[in-house]
C-alpha cells in the first residue's frame, strides 16, 4: 500500500495560491491575513500582492467568500484558495444564517472543483474571542495558510499522472488509477 500526505519539502516556488478575504470585522480579518502570509513566507511562498505566487481577492464580508472562492477554483488557475473572515455573534440571528451558508458554500466550492478550499472564517460570540483567536494569543491565519500548502502538495501526489486516464476508474478505484499513472 503507498502513503499519501502532504509535504513541505517540494518545490513550494510553482504553488499558487488564492486567498479571498471578507472585509467585514478587518479588524481580525487583517491579522489573520498577516499570520497566513507569515506561514506562507516562511515556507517559501513569494506573498508579495505583485508577485506570481499569491493572489488577493477582497470581499464585503464572509457571506460574499464563498461565492468568490468557487469562482477562483473553478479557473483551475490556483493550487488552493485560502478562505478568510470572522463572524461575531450578536443580538440577532443573523450570525446563524451567515456562519451556515459561509461554511456550507467553502465546502461546496472545494467538493465541487477538486481544488483545496480553506476554511479559514472566524466564528465567535465575542470581539474578544476573534482578536485571540487572531494573534492575540495566537493566530489561526498561521494554521490556514499551513493547511493550504499541506493540502495543495497532497492533492498535486493524488493527481493523476496519466490526464486521459478514464473517469470512471478514477472515481471507482482511485487507489489504482493513482498506482497506473
Amino acid at each position: 500500500m503507498t502513503v499519501f500526505e502532504g509535504n513541505f519539502t517540494e518545490d513550494i516556488s510553482s504553488l499558487r495560491f488564492a486567498i479571498v478575504i471578507g472585509r467585514f470585522n478587518d479588524l481580525v480579518t487583517d491579522k489573520l491575513l498577516s499570520g497566513c502570509q507569515d506561514c506562507l513566507k516562511r515556507h517559501g511562498v513569494d506573498v508579495n500582492p505583485d508577485g506570481t505566487q499569491v493572489d488577493y481577492i477582497w470581499v464585503p464580508g464572509s457571506f460574499e467568500v464563498p461565492m468568490v472562492a468557487r469562482q477562483v477554483a473553478l479557473s483551475h488557475r490556483y493550487d488552493a484558495v485560502i478562505c478568510l473572515g470572522a463572524i461575531i455573534r450578536g443580538q440577532t440571528p443573523h450570525f446563524d444564517y451567515v456562519a451556515a451558508e459561509a461554511a456550507k458554500g467553502i465546502a461546496a466550492a472545494a467538493f465541487q472543483t477538486g481544488v483545496p478550499v480553506v476554511f479559514g472564517i472566524l466564528t465567535t460570540d465575542t470581539l474578544q474571542q476573534a482578536l485571540e483567536r487572531a494573534g492575540i494569543k495566537s493566530n489561526l491565519g498561521w494554521n490556514y495558510g499551513l493547511s493550504a500548502l499541506e493540502m495543495a502538495s497532497l492533492m498535486r501526489q493524488l493527481r493523476p499522472r496519466n490526464e486521459d486516464k478514464p473517469l470512471e476508474l478514477l472515481e471507482n478505484n482511485p487507489q489504482q488509477a493513482l498506482m497506473e499513472g
